[in-house]
């Protein structure tokens, strides 16, 4: 048995301390997220066409509800989200791109990944990062409100709506994105 000293205890009690307060704060981290989440999915269900249907087919929907965009030149975005199935959240992601190029400005906006079939869906989750564009068959709905969602959409592994854009960026895109799963 080891004999306790006050500077051995007070270095124990500190380190559980500290490890309590990172899981507390992680947990917080998902719950702002997760209700982020269910405020941008009744946004995007009461005033996008047919965002209704394309949840209802889908075999899951990654949702990102705050992305943050700015650049000169040189920009990037950044964002939290998560991976629901059947509406329950299941993973937690993080979404980074980094582009270059003639554009301008800072913005905000949300957007959700349709996975369409399983074999998208698992595709997506068998990976620890996953990076748009290069990995499925896709399709991208911009101003979305006004567009609604045609029958291009239907043949694609992945559909993404993007909606609920404020503030003034020139130039925008979601191919280049890397996706990584964040540790619970």
């Amino acid at each position: 048995m080891k004999d306790w000293t006050r500077r051995g205890f007070a270095v124990a009690a500190a380190s559980m301390l500290w490890t309590g307060a990172l899981a507390q704060s992680r947990k917080e981290q998902f719950d702002q997220i997760d209700r982020r989440i269910d405020s941008a999915l009744a946004y995007m269900l009461n005033t996008i066409p047919d965002s209704q249907d394309l949840l209802a087919r889908s075999a899951g929907m990654l949702m990102m509800p705050v992305v943050t965009k700015a650049g000169i030149g040189l920009g990037g975005a950044y964002g939290e989200g998560a991976l629901r199935i059947k509406n329950e959240t299941v993973d937690y992601y993080s979404s980074v791109q980094v582009n270059y190029g003639l554009q301008l400005g800072a913005s905000q906006y949300s957007y959700a990944l349709f996975f369409m079939n399983d074999q998208a869906l698992s595709a997506f989750r068998k990976r620890t990062s996953w990076h748009f564009g290069a990995e499925l068959g896709y399709v991208v709905v911009r101003d979305a409100l006004s567009d609604g969602v045609d029958t291009a959409t239907r043949l694609a592994d992945v559909v993404a709506l993007v909606f609920g854009e404020a503030g003034l960026h020139l130039g925008a895109a979601l191919e280049g994105t890397i996706y990584s799963r964040l540790e619970q």
